[in-house]
């Protein structure tokens, strides 16, 4: 067996060793995220992207997110990457139930769908040491919700009422680190990334284990493990959570 199929086979039973370890679950949630997208390059320095991905959560029984997103990106330099991008997120907001000071039922608002839009602008830096493959990058997010109506149930009073859930600014920024390491004469390339999510104090962390495969220069596919520690509650509204993800890219 090579190398190649060594570090592969290495990197999934470590992913399908996190996920089935009850003990390492306890408490936490766990999801799977599923993505497409293609790539198109103008140039060794430009290129445009497009994506659409689904997630669940609940232990996979619930759909937690769809989205749509694009971004452009240009090579400033070698080693500098610049590039911005829109999202557009169609949520499954969690339910929320409020209590009253004897610690009665006061307010349920069921679970509900609604849109946000997000803006982003980066700039990465990236080196090689060997094989291995750093890359820093700086992420500029904000995020707008607008405002919506669902519906409640008041149980002091018995009944079902429209409620509004306000209009919502998210300004966040993202720092990730990411290592890979090019495996010779393998089209497969794995990767571990850590990212910190920060809104003036630390919000939340993902650490990241996966690997990319490339078939004929066009079509990309990718698995990854995510672990995800949340240090207090956001505009996503998760929780700390195990996640698999699945995706495919087209190149042209």
């Amino acid at each position: 067996m090579g190398k190649c199929a060594r570090y592969s086979i290495i990197l999934l039973l470590f992913v399908c060793s996190a996920v089935s370890n009850q003990d390492v679950l306890a408490g936490d949630d766990f999801g799977m995220s599923y993505a497409v997208g293609i790539e198109k390059k103008f140039s060794k320095k430009t290129k445009l992207e497009a994506e659409a991905e689904l997630r669940n959560r609940n232990n996979t029984r619930t759909i937690d997110r769809f989205s749509l997103s694009a971004s452009a990106s240009h090579k400033i330099t070698t080693w500098l990457k610049a590039d911005v991008g829109y999202q557009w997120l169609y949520d499954n907001n969690r339910e929320k139930i409020t209590y009253n000071v004897t610690g009665d039922f006061n307010n349920w608002r069921p679970s509900y769908w609604g849109s946000r839009h997000r803006f982003t602008a980066s700039l990465t830096g990236s080196f090689d040491l060997g094989r291995f493959g750093f890359s820093i990058r700086e992420r500029y997010q904000y995020t707008y919700r607008p405002e919506t109506t669902t519906c409640r149930y008041d149980f002091d009073n018995e009944w079902w009422e429209d409620t509004d859930v306000k209009t919502k600014h998210k300004h966040m920024l993202r720092s990730r680190l990411k290592i890979d390491y090019n495996i010779p004469k393998c089209k497969f390339t794995p990767y571990v990334s850590a990212e910190l999510f920060n809104d003036m104090a630390l919000e939340k962390t993902r650490f990241n284990a996966g690997v990319d495969y490339t078939l004929k220069k066009k079509h990309e596919f990718g698995i990854y493990y995510r672990y995800q520690l949340v240090n207090k509650n956001d505009d996503d509204n998760e929780a700390d959570e195990h996640m698999i993800g699945l995706s495919y890219k087209f190149k042209f």
